[in-house]
């Protein structure tokens, strides 16, 4: 299995419409930080999390949180 790639040390702060959402866990997606497919081969899978609304969200860019895909503050500690 490959290790997560850092793709940035802050969150990614969003505004998102209710559904359903994939957050790269691999940090090699182009459309960071929704997955576009690129962990294939790695070992690394997509996570899969809903909003029941609208919302803001902010999602772990560091790939380190304990709480993902939600940023918990970790990268402040890299």
């Amino acid at each position: 299995m490959s290790e997560a790639e850092i793709t940035q040390k802050k969150p990614y702060a969003l505004e998102l419409e209710a559904g359903d959402y994939w957050w790269c866990a691999c940090g090699r997606s182009q459309s960071q930080p929704f997955c576009d497919g690129s962990h294939k081969g790695t070992g690394i899978t997509p996570q899969k999390f809903s909003l029941s609304e609208k919302g803001k969200v902010w999602l772990c860019g560091c790939r380190h949180s304990k709480k993902s895909p939600h940023c918990d503050g970790t990268h402040k500690t890299l």
